[in-house]
């Protein structure tokens, strides 16, 4: 079952990954397109082109972590430190693309009709909550560690290194 698992994420990892592909080819095509207007619609293909990149970073990041995660992860070695901070960065590629998704779209709504500004408004909102939402996990979760302890990488060594230090005192 392991198997049929890992192939079914590593094709929806290829998928995504050519979905990203493709945004970012549209993007380059809305480029194309920014030249052959005029100044304003240049503006908005331009605009266009990077909501497209955007999108298609986070996409692919989804693709990244789901691939590195799912596919080549070790999931029984896993500790919660290695958890977390794969999540972090998760995260916080997708909080970066969701602040810079809303930043394009409110320029690109300022610029034809000002009373729309509430759903880009509401976007940067939600990116702001879930910026705070992970500094909270960050804290709850950095604090149970140091509670509970971890078998993260550097603990792992650690206690080998002392049971080693121990045998050889003891030899």
């Amino acid at each position: 079952m392991t198997f049929i698992s890992r192939l079914v994420f590593g094709a929806t990892s290829l998928v995504l990954l050519l979905l990203a592909l493709g945004l970012m080819g549209v993007g380059l095509m809305e480029l194309t397109k920014a030249g052959t207007g005029t100044v304003d619609a240049a503006g908005d293909a331009i605009l266009a082109a990077l909501g497209y990149v955007i999108i298609a970073i986070a996409v692919f990041d989804v693709a990244k972590y789901m691939f590195e995660e799912e596919v080549t992860g070790d999931h029984e070695k896993r500790g919660a430190a290695v958890a977390r901070r794969s999540l972090t960065k998760f995260l916080s590629t997708i909080v970066i693309a969701l602040f810079l998704e809303g930043l394009v779209i409110v320029f690109r709504t300022a610029r034809s009709d000002v009373a729309l500004l509430g759903y880009p408004t509401a976007l940067v909102l939600v990116s702001v909550l879930v910026l705070v939402g992970l500094g909270v996990y960050q804290r709850f979760s950095a604090s149970v560690e140091e509670k509970v302890g971890d078998g993260d990488e550097a603990a792992k060594q650690k206690e080998d290194a002392e049971k080693a230090a121990v045998k050889r005192s003891t030899a």
